[in-house]
């Protein structure tokens, strides 16, 4: 897709500011919570308010990519963003706590187009050689938001109102769209399409059914449960129904000749596991900070800031060395950092050192840095333009897959461990347990300072000790997946990346270079 130097940077700004109310529409809502429970009740709903959101906006990347590839990227963006943006404003004006869940739900139907058709349009709109730097300026862009979420969810419920934590959304998703609705022209083949519409209506209920499965297992009802054992066999009927449709349909929603190629399957396996590690790392170690190490709620989101800094710089360094020395190389340096980081995890104690942690961080962060731009850069340079935007979409769908059910599982493992060591602990401790404060349970005082300052010192280390051997086995299993990782990155090609190139791209870079048309420098 040939541009000129200012339509480019023009579209890349879109894209980052697309890119950046995505990332931080993760975190800002977090911090806002407690207060907006405060505001609205209905406690009970809480976990709805992020699970309404993530059932959507996962259940919808592979449809939007195969859309985009049909109708182009431009529209589905800008619908997408519509969507996003009208969600965000009903959040605001919400006032139940049914309503919230409601209208997350809707702004997740729109976050599904953002994250995946940003990264297919970067695909589109700039050579390999460009791409692997300019996917490293992204990277940054969605862990600097990360960062800078929380913090600004506090400041707004601080001095304004939570609903500005959704209204803010507005005047920069708008600005968005109209700068690429402007700047950026497809030539898209116009001609009649026949939609999938049984493909996505089974890939959609299936993987809600399962993400609903895992979200409410072992919390609402036991994993062995009719409510269960219902779910997982309605999203396996409907998977097996929807793969047989895929043979069938002349424009599948997710055409499975794509899983023939070798470096989409292994890339996918990849996503999996670093959406798990992702997820994991990101949800359990603040909780270590707090519950073991005795910080505050600030200090365990601090802790996360090597890792988010780290990897953004790490998938700008591994743009070059993709470029030099190919995918393989590059997906095992980055999981072979993380498998060493999430080995000093296994370490952590109540007596671990807080620098350990932090080097910890930085290696899981660098690793996830580099084998994510190394799946990325992989599978858009296998395909042609007109699959781009599914297989781009697809490496973003199996990573929040791997994440949200891996999470599930871990918290079905936390929950298991600490039942087993806390019990016994609190046996010895009856005074202390029948005190608690009303709505504080046992699991919960090593997060409840108030109460936490009341602990016996025994007790106190007792419990600290219990958690930190619970976590324990969170982090063996993120170890084993991480050895998985490294083992399944020897299958990826060897060489240079661009001998893995799909033909389209040969020709594309060969364009670029003869062109007269000066690349924008970016990052």
């Amino acid at each position: 897709m040939q541009m000129t130097r200012n339509a480019k940077i023009l579209v890349t700004i879109a894209l980052m500011l697309g890119m950046a109310l995505a990332a931080l529409d993760t975190t800002i809502v977090g911090t806002a919570m407690p207060s907006i429970v405060g505001k609205l009740g209905g406690i009970t709903l809480y976990s709805w308010v992020f699970s309404a959101y993530l059932l959507t906006s996962t259940t919808t990347v592979p449809i939007y990519g195969k859309l985009a590839d049909l109708y182009g990227r431009k529209p589905l963006f800008l619908f997408g963003s519509a969507v996003f943006l009208i969600g965000s404003v009903a959040s605001g004006f919400s006032h139940s706590m049914v309503e919230l869940i409601i209208f997350r739900a809707i702004q997740g139907l729109g976050a599904g187009a953002v994250q995946p058709i940003v990264l297919t349009i970067i695909g589109d709109i700039f050579a390999l050689k460009e791409r692997a730097r300019v996917q490293g300026l992204f990277s940054g862009v969605w862990g600097l938001s990360s960062i800078v979420g929380p913090a600004l969810g506090g400041l707004i419920v601080d001095h304004f109102s939570w609903r500005w934590v959704f209204f803010i959304n507005v005047p920069f998703g708008l600005l968005s769209a109209l700068i690429l609705m402007f700047s950026l022209k497809e030539q898209v083949e116009r001609k009649k399409h026949k939609l999938d519409y049984i493909g996505t209506l089974t890939l959609s209920i299936s993987i809600v059914a399962l993400l609903f499965a895992f979200l409410q297992g072992g919390t609402s009802w036991s994993w062995f449960s009719w409510q269960s054992i219902g779910l997982f066999a309605i999203s396996a009927l409907l998977l097996a129904w929807f793969l047989y449709e895929e043979r069938r349909a002349a424009e599948p929603i997710l055409p499975l000749d794509l899983f023939q190629n070798r470096i989409i399957v292994i890339s996918s396996i990849g996503g999996v596991i670093l959406g798990t590690l992702m997820f994991g790392i990101t949800s359990y170690v603040p909780l270590f900070m707090q519950g073991v190490k005795g910080g505050s709620a600030t200090d365990a989101g601090i802790i996360l800031g090597p890792l988010l800094l780290a990897w953004p710089i790490a998938a700008t360094i591994s743009g070059k060395v993709v470029l030099s020395y190919g995918y393989r190389l590059t997906a095992l340096v980055g999981t072979a950092l993380s498998l060493i980081g999430v080995g000093m995890a296994l370490l952590f104690t109540p007596q671990v050192s807080l620098p350990f942690i932090i080097v910890a961080m930085v290696l899981i962060g660098t690793g996830l840095g580099f084998s994510s731009s190394a799946y990325i850069l992989s599978v858009q340079n296998a395909v042609p333009w007109n699959l781009r935007g599914v297989a781009t979409a697809s490496t973003q769908f199996f990573r929040t897959i791997g994440g949200t059910i891996g999470v599930a599982i871990m918290g079905s493992i936390l929950n298991a461990q600490m039942a087993q060591r806390f019990a016994p602990i609190f046996a010895s401790y009856q005074q202390v347990l029948q005190h608690l404060p009303k709505g504080v349970s046992p699991g919960n005082v090593l997060l409840t300072p108030g109460v936490r300052e009341t602990l016996p010192i025994v007790l106190l280390h007792q419990l600290q000790a219990a958690l930190s051997q619970s976590l324990f086995w969170v982090y063996l299993l993120l170890f084993i997946l991480a050895i998985v990782g490294v083992v399944a990155m020897f299958w990826l090609p060897g060489g240079r990346a661009d001998q893995y190139m799909y033909k389209d791209e040969v020709i594309d870079a060969a364009e670029q270079q003869q062109s007269e048309v000066v690349m924008p420098h970016i990052g």
